[in-house]
């Protein structure tokens, strides 16, 4: 059977991390979240908010991590492999920034290519902001709508993943992964 790359991708504070979590802990290979690595090693270089202050240089640290995770998981032996975030997040977000971006950050999107792309919507009960996540639930909302917006523009039918406990919405993901 085919290896399958499936990202969970959402706004902000939907929960991606928590059923992410929920996978590992079911056995599942899991990659997970690089952009507070990102922000974390910008502000221990005195850069509070490098994604406001130069959100080119902060794309560009997270394209090339996401295309190291999308290599990492080529290589996996595992039959499904899970991916918090994928490339063409990056582009989501620049574009939710209205910020220019050249043509290095599209051919990823175009080159490598996921099998299933589960979104998490926002959801107001759970939406917590923190350190790193600085957006309010508005904001989150309107990237989520990015999000769907950029995958469909790379030929992807992006799944929504409805509001639920974390295993069921584990679950949800398990079941409608293809296997």
């Amino acid at each position: 059977m085919k290896k399958k790359k499936i990202v969970i991708t959402g706004g902000p504070g939907t929960g991606k991390s928590s059923v992410i979590h929920q996978l590992e802990a079911m056995g599942h290979k899991c990659l997970h979240e690089i952009s507070r690595e990102v922000i974390h090693e910008a502000q221990l270089n005195g850069i509070e908010q490098l994604f406001l202050e130069d959100p080119l240089l902060f794309s560009r640290k997270l394209l090339e991590g996401r295309i190291d995770q999308f290599q990492e998981a080529e290589k996996d032996p595992s039959e499904l492999v899970f991916i918090d975030r994928g490339i063409p997040d990056v582009a989501a977000y620049m574009d939710y920034l209205s910020t220019e971006y050249p043509e290095e950050f599209i051919k990823p999107c175009q080159k490598h290519k996921y099998d299933k792309i589960f979104i998490l919507p926002p959801w107001r009960a759970i939406y917590k902001s923190d350190n790193e996540r600085y957006e309010t639930f508005d904001q989150a909302s309107n990237i989520s709508k990015y999000l769907i917006k950029t995958y469909e523009r790379y030929g992807y039918e992006p799944i929504l993943v409805p509001e639920a406990g974390i295993e069921e919405r584990a679950n949800f993901i398990l079941t409608n992964s293809g296997l």
